[in-house]
């Protein structure tokens, strides 16, 4: 490890270790008060959600809440209250919506506060951790492999440390950081370890901008609210002019009453407005994230329950995804005739010199404990990447157990010294055998009190340790068959930082990983093929064992593999190969982004699923990220989906959750925007006809309510598998429009008809009480169609309204209130005529559509 040097000292206000001076050893508990009483803080609050007041904000404060407003205030001017329902019907709608939206901010909150990173700091001479908000000014944080950067600093300490930059810079190659080197919250560690000093925090910190845009309530892009948003464009402007031209023929024009005139006016203009559509979708989003929080999934952007819905590929990184983070030592197999009690003695030395091992290391750790005699100092390490595959480290051996390394010459005998560099000599007359390679003898025996010498190992894969028809690699290949991981030990003569380090390996001993299988991973995958989403497997790990995992799982086409570093450059040839073929093994960091950008390029709507460092980049820039809990913090930071139970089987219900999501909001739509299409045209045919507006606002109110409002609560929020399709606004105006049609049309003919008939006293009740049982006849037939595939509660729902408008026709204070009352028999038959007719056309029309 790089360490500062001793004999500088520490700034009491900033102590950052300048070279010279010692290790960082933190803060005292008294500087760290001092700081907090300074407001040297970072006071940066995580948030997870939209804050209360943009919630009540967003849902009260809308384009259409203020047109429906402006109308309430006039009829509970000029009007009764019944004419004024509609106002108290917004007023409960957007109650519901400011409510739910709590909710899914009560969850989020809680979610995040699970998932939130806890950087380690050392404070008293120890190493704590603590939350992100508790670090102060100068507290000197440690870094390993896969954790986020969340203060700017300074580097004190580095073992190979080596940082991602991409979020800020957009190069993708990571930085080798020294002490004395500048660190950017917002990056990466990609390799190795070290501590840095906070020299910003809190809003001066580049991560307090960073942290809130990794984990906001954001609204990022969603057709789905893109295109509720150009509907509603369209729609007000469609609205001015038809209620301009309404205004006029009410009060102008026709000799009405000023007070009736207004009423039916905006009894004209209210209808045209859906206005409970933007609020249905936010509470089927907040409702969502509700049901998905139940189930430790924390949706850190609300529109991916949408994206995952429209997924059609999805990228599946083996190690935490298909398999368990653990794994277990299960052979070991000394190569070229070496020690296995020296290679174990190596191993557990290996394991112990790295302070944050990755997965492969800690079983080998678990195998193998450090060596109980001593003697072996540890003088230099490499640590694992993820672009490199292997580890390194450097050892001066020996000791009471008597195995010695040597770098230069043979052991000598009758002495117990070695000679050269590194050669060991038994003290009881028998020589240590050194085989040497290039100058370095491969093993010195002693079995009581050797020489100390210098050795250098090298652990990691086998392909890229060795060249191409090494004999070692031959081993392997029926091991990786059987799915399970191989490492190498390989031990090296030349120093590890230099680039060729690997070209002398002399190969030691295999080591030999199971991985442990998810129980849950192949009923997923058998999911997702069943829903048509097709899953790729994209791992770091050696390709026949990635397929051979991935064939005991049971996905498609894991027989036939593919090694990524026969991958071609080229976008469109990566493409080709990526559509015809499943596994993919011995990935790059940089491979999975372009991997992920080719299957983009084709169309593909794709989903990355990862939890370690190097599935960062490809996180990022799939159209959705998910990460696992336990994943680094790097990979929780540029996820939109975070599975807290590190549960691969939360996806499809995340998929689940998006579907009924989108495809309850596109038939619930159809439903508000039937009305908005026959609204504008019953206007247009009143000022073009001159006669009367048909409705008071409390009939539409209560049409709007029965036929749209209550059905289209329960309609979104039921199960819907159906798979998300694209062009949102195109499929709901290709049946809201013919729908809107049919259903204006009838209901002035009828109007017309009732006009026709009905003369005196009391016509104008008699022929709107006509037209309203058209209108809501009709509307129940839209109902009707927008409810199918039936269940029985939708059949119950669709009655329950039915019955709730007879209710209003027969009971007298109801009719009264209602202003209906059916007149003779008919004009009323006649209406139920026309609907039916209507309802004919209108099967046929939507038959016509969906063909």
């Amino acid at each position: 490890m790089t360490h500062i040097d001793a004999g500088a000292e520490l700034d009491p206000v900033h102590p950052v270790p300048v070279p010279g001076g010692p290790p960082a050893h933190g803060l005292t508990s008294a500087q760290v008060a001092e700081r907090v009483a300074r407001g040297e803080v970072n006071d940066v609050p995580a948030r997870s959600s939209r804050s209360a007041v943009d919630i009540v904000r967003a849902n009260v404060f809308t384009r259409f809440n203020a047109i429906i407003g402006v109308l309430w205030v006039i009829m509970l001017i000029v009007a009764p209250i019944q004419d004024s329902l509609f106002g108290f019907v917004i007023i409960a709608n957007t109650g519901i919506g400011i409510v739910q939206e709590l909710r899914a901010k009560r969850t989020l909150d809680s979610l995040a506060v699970i998932g939130e990173a806890r950087p380690v700091v050392r404070r008293d001479g120890a190493a704590v951790a603590v939350t992100t908000s508790e670090l102060v000014l100068g507290d000197v944080i440690e870094t390993g492999p896969g954790d986020k950067i969340v203060v700017d600093g300074v580097c004190a300490e580095a073992d190979g440390l080596e940082i991602d930059e991409s979020l800020l810079t957009g190069e993708a190659d990571p930085v080798v950081k020294r002490p004395g080197d500048p660190v950017l919250s917002g990056s990466f560690v990609v390799a190795g370890g070290g501590a840095f000093t906070a020299t910003k925090v809190g809003r001066e910190a580049y991560a307090a901008r960073l942290a809130e845009e990794a984990s906001r309530f954001t609204l990022v892009h969603s057709e789905l609210r893109s295109g509720i948003s150009t509907i509603l464009k369209y729609v007000t402007w469609m609205m001015v002019p038809t209620a301009i031209g309404l205004i006029i023929s009410q009060l102008v024009v026709k000799d009405n009453g000023f007070r009736n005139s207004i009423a039916r006016t905006v009894g004209g203009i209210v209808p045209m407005v859906p206005e409970g559509l933007v609020l249905l979708t936010s509470v089927a989003f907040a409702i969502g994230v509700v049901r998905l929080g139940r189930k430790q999934c924390l949706v850190q952007e609300l529109p991916a329950i949408e994206g995952l819905a429209r997924v059609d590929t999805v990228c599946l990184d083996k190690t935490g995804t298909l398999t368990e983070g653990g794994m277990d030592v299960l052979e070991l197999r000394p190569l070229g005739g070496a020690d296995e009690r020296h290679v174990r003695s190596v191993l557990g030395a290996f394991a112990v010199s790295d302070p944050r091992p990755n997965a492969s290391l800690r079983a080998v750790a678990d195998a193998y404990p450090p060596p109980r005699d001593g003697g072996w100092a540890c003088l230099d390490t490499l640590p694992f990447s993820s672009a490199r595959k292997y580890s390194g480290a450097r050892f001066e051996e020996g000791g009471a157990d008597g195995s010695g390394g040597s770098d230069g010459s043979e052991g000598s005998e009758g002495d117990g010294r070695g000679e050269g560099d590194g050669g060991s000599g038994a003290g009881n007359g028998r020589g240590g055998q050194g085989g040497a390679r290039e100058g370095g003898a491969r093993e010195g025996g002693a079995r009581e009190g050797g020489a100390r010498g210098v050795s250098g190992w090298l652990l990691g894969a086998p392909d890229v340790l060795l060249a191409e028809g090494d004999e070692a690699l031959a081993a392997t290949r029926e091991l990786d068959e059987r799915g399970l991981r191989v490492l190498l030990l390989a031990r090296v003569s030349r120093p590890l930082d230099d680039p060729e380090v690997t070209a002398d390996a002399l190969p030691t001993a295999l080591v030999v990983l199971e991985q442990r299988l998810r129980q849950d991973a192949a009923e997923t995958l058998r999911y997702f093929a069943e829903q048509g989403v097709t899953a790729k497997v994209i791992s770091g790990d050696n390709a026949v064992s990635v397929g051979a995992v991935a064939g005991k799982l049971g996905l498609a086409g894991a027989a036939d593999t593919v090694d990524a570093r026969s991958l071609p450059e080229d976008r469109e040839r990566m493409a080709q190969v990526l559509d015809t073929h499943t596994v993919f093994g011995r990935v790059t960091p940089r491979q999975k982004r372009d991997m992920v950008g080719a299957l983009q390029s084709r169309g593909h709507t794709v989903a990355m699923t990862g939890d370690g460092v190097n599935d960062v980049l490809a996180l990022k820039d799939a159209d959705i990220g998910v990460a696992m809990g336990s994943g680094s913090d790097a990979a929780r930071a540029v996820a939109q989906i975070v599975l807290l139970n590190n549960s691969f089987a939360t996806l499809p219900s995340v998929v689940a959750e998006g579907r009924r999501v989108i495809g309850n909001i596109t038939r619930v739509a159809t439903l508000f925007l039937v009305k908005t299409v026959y609204s504008v045209l019953l206007a247009v045919l009143v000022v073009c006809s001159q006669v009367e507006y048909p409705f008071l606002p409390r009939h539409l109110t209560l049409l709007s309510t029965l036929t749209i409002g209550v059905p289209a609560f329960f309609l979104a929020l039921a199960p819907n598998g159906e798979r998300a399709r694209p062009h949102f606004v195109r499929r709901v105006m290709r049946y809201a429009i013919p729908g809107g049609i049919v259903t204006g049309t009838a209901t002035f003919v009828t109007y017309l008809l009732a006009r026709h008939h009905y003369t005196g006293a009391g016509a104008l009740d008699a022929e709107t009480s006509a037209a309203t049982l058209t209108l809501f006849l009709v509307s129940m037939w839209v109902l009707a169609i927008v409810a199918r595939p039936y269940t029985w509660w939708r059949v119950a729902l669709v009655a329950a309204m039915g019955a709730g408008f007879l209710l209003v026709l027969v009971v007298p204070w109801l009719q009264h209130f209602f202003a209906l009352k059916l007149v003779g028999t008919v004009m009323p038959w006649g209406a139920v005529g026309v609907a039916v007719v209507a309802g004919g056309v209108l099967e046929a029309a939507w038959r016509w559509v969906d063909r």
